[in-house]
């Protein structure tokens, strides 16, 4: 009887070792990292640094644009961007504020951004994954921010060219 409650005491402290040893997630960890990797990947493009800028992008990483036809793989925009880095100015993104969300596995985390551009204030959005200890780009959507007392003015504007570009469709 004494071995046998030994040997209980002795598994149940074995499971609560190995139930208290898991790693837990330090979300507010995660979220500094990611944010210091989005800074500085905007920072490359600033610098017009080519080779940083992209290595951030995972390689099915998605890049969708300001304008309805600008959705691009990692290579089909490094081939759109180089010219722009290789004149040693790409483009300069401040970011305003930012809001960084992890999924429960703490393996994905998506975010919104308000940045100030050439463009005026836009917004940004995207999801990385981390792979192998680094986190990755899988997708980046830039866009413009309108203020809703503008929205009518800017609908008049493209209605245009939204019309021969729906024509695709």
């Amino acid at each position: 009887m004494k071995k046998a409650i030994i040997l209980g005491v002795s598994i149940f402290l074995f499971c609560a070792c190995v139930t208290s040893n898991k790693v837990k997630t330090d979300k507010s960890a995660i979220r500094k990292e990611v944010n210091t990797l989005l800074v500085n990947w905007h920072k490359a493009a600033s610098d017009a640094n080519f080779k940083e800028y992209f290595r951030v992008l995972d390689s099915t990483a998605v890049y969708i644009g300001t304008a309805a036809e600008e959705i691009w793989t990692k290579e089909q925009f490094a081939n759109f961007s180089k010219p722009y880095f290789d004149k040693g100015k790409a483009w300069s993104f401040t970011t305003l504020e930012r809001n960084i969300y992890i999924s429960e596995s703490a393996n994905i985390v998506w975010f919104d951004e308000l940045i100030d551009t050439w463009m005026g204030t836009c917004r940004g959005s995207g999801v990385l994954e981390k792979k192998e200890d680094s986190w990755k780009i899988k997708q980046y959507v830039l866009s413009v921010a309108i203020p809703n007392d503008d929205i009518q003015a800017v609908i008049d504007i493209k209605k245009k060219n939204d019309a021969i570009f729906l024509k695709k469709y």
